[in-house]
């Protein structure tokens, strides 16, 4: 636990720098580093603790998050404006630091929702799925009919949701678009916290109902209904029969009831957005330590973000069960170089503007601060976007860094939670599995309370530490598995947030 006094925070003993916990002006004396402020040093911001040379690696968590542009003082700012990326080589270790997990004797429990087939549920609704942007406006018309006392009747069913998108056509049928849609579908189509499922077409899309149901095996039955506007006769009768459709549904849906289940069935999908310096010191290791913690009772976190694992991706390999999992990670780091070169981009383009107003200066240091978020346990699988998740353990995903984008690949996946820290604020949610969020400091914590589940900033204030905290996520992780609503559910949020990544060539 960090003192109350100190100035600063101290990652590790071979770092070049230390983090300004509260605004620091120019004179200010750094007792426990033994220098003096130069200029303004923002919350979160770095400060040179001894004379950098131009050309010098400068070291943040004992790694390298970039090169001094040109000589560093002492007690100088560290930011943009002296610190720029560079290449160096990294140790993949492919295993190094691999060891035997620890299983807990008595797992915890949450209540949780089992369906006939034993998949276990964190939320019961109906979805409406479109195959197409063409039908995305009959697909929420469908699911307006049930705001409000709509429901009254069927008290343990969340909600009906529709997740629409952008594409579906103007695409090569049989090109990798497709098949990540039609994959992305599938898995929201198959997922748990949907009790039922209502697929709407326009009729002569590129991505057709019979094509999807045959790609991603999926049979119609009382609870998977599927059906097109073409073939129903226009938006009005198309939302009457859908309303039809849906009410058949909901008695089957609500004859549930939540039972004590194992914390293994829980799946968590890890997200950041909206990062700033102290993302990696407080609610991403907070996050990480949940993350052991459900591990150790045997159940599974989804690490995603490529483009935000960027420079960090060794930390992961030493950690794989695996030379062959370790490779499959870089894999998708190479077939990143590869994808952002070819589209005349670069993988520096992250940090964001707002991640820089907070202190992180290069997508090395913002990715070393992301992977905290996946704990210290074994990496034992790797997968690409929205393929099933089959693993036990602390897995990747092969996403973008988008968070919508990255979380629908996620859930596709099989998340019935998503966790997600931010720095700057963030309003998100995401149906059908709720979405915590955690505020690495205080004053973020003050602002945006109402948005926010829990303040990691206790940690930066020195009243809580890292393991504390982790312990309390882990607490509210079971209870929010057992129905206790996130704030992102009492606002509303999840409907909009679903979007699949598009990856080729609109046509």
């Amino acid at each position: 636990m960090l003192t109350k006094t100190s100035l600063t925070i101290r990652l590790h003993p071979n770092d070049d720098v230390v983090i300004a916990r509260g605004q620091l002006v120019s004179g200010t004396s750094i007792i426990d580093e033994n220098v003096r402020v130069s200029g303004l040093v923002p919350p979160g911001h770095k400060i040179a603790t001894r004379a950098i040379r131009a050309g010098e690696p400068v070291k943040r968590y004992d790694q390298i998050i970039g090169f001094a542009k040109r000589d560093i003082a002492a007690g100088e700012h560290v930011h943009l404006h002296n610190l720029a990326m560079g290449d160096f080589a990294r140790d993949y270790a492919f295993g190094a630091d691999a060891k035997p997990t620890r299983y807990v004797d008595t797992p915890a429990t949450f209540q949780g929702i089992v369906r006939p087939d034993g998949r276990v549920a964190t939320r019961n609704y109906v979805g409406i799925l479109s195959t197409v942007n063409c039908s995305a406006t009959v697909a929420h018309g469908i699911a307006d009919a049930f705001r409000g006392e709509a429901l009254a009747a069927f008290p343990r069913v969340d909600g009906v949701v529709a997740l629409t998108h952008g594409s579906g056509c103007g695409m090569d049928v049989n090109g990798e678009s497709m098949r990540v849609l039609r994959r992305t579908l599938g898995g929201y189509a198959r997922h748990a916290n949907f009790a039922g499922v209502l697929i709407v077409g326009l009729g002569c899309e590129a991505n057709q109902v019979a094509a999807l149901l045959g790609a991603e095996r999926l049979e119609e039955g009382p609870l998977l209904r599927t059906f097109s506007i073409q073939d129903t006769g226009g938006t009005a009768k198309t939302i009457a029969r859908g309303v039809e459709m849906i009410r058949e549904m909901l008695p089957h849906a609500n004859a549930v009831e939540r039972e004590p289940v194992p914390a293994s069935h829980l799946v968590l999908g890890l997200q950041c957005g909206g990062s700033d310096g102290y993302s990696g010191i407080t609610a991403n290791p907070a996050l990480g330590a949940a993350v052991d913690l459900l591990v150790h009772h045997g159940g599974t976190a989804i690490l995603s973000e490529t483009p935000e694992i960027y420079g960090a991706e060794h930390l992961l390999t030493r950690r794989a069960v695996s030379r062959e999992v370790g490779e499959k990670l870089v894999a998708r780091i190479r077939w990143w170089e590869d994808y952002t070169a070819r589209n005349k981009g670069e993988m520096n383009n992250n940090p964001s503007p707002g991640n820089k107003a907070g202190g992180l200066t290069t997508i090395l240091e913002k990715s070393l601060g992301a992977v905290a978020k996946g704990g210290t346990t074994n990496l034992v699988d790797v997968y690409e976007y929205a393929q099933a998740v089959t693993a036990k353990g602390l897995v990747y995903m092969d996403t973008p860094g988008y968070d919508p984008v990255s979380a629908t690949g996620q859930v596709a996946g099989g998340a019935n939670m998503i966790c997600f820290t931010t720095g700057r604020g963030s309003a998100y949610g995401c149906a059908p599995s709720p979405s915590l969020k955690l505020a690495t400091n205080t004053a973020l914590w003050n602002r945006q309370e109402e948005d926010i589940d829990i303040n990691c900033g206790e940690i930066v204030d020195g009243t809580s530490s890292v393991e504390q905290m982790g312990e309390r996520f882990f607490r509210l992780m079971l209870d929010t598995a057992s129905g206790a609503k996130t704030k992102s559910e009492r606002h509303g949020y999840g409907q909009n947030e679903f979007v699949p990544w598009y990856l080729g060539a609109v046509m």
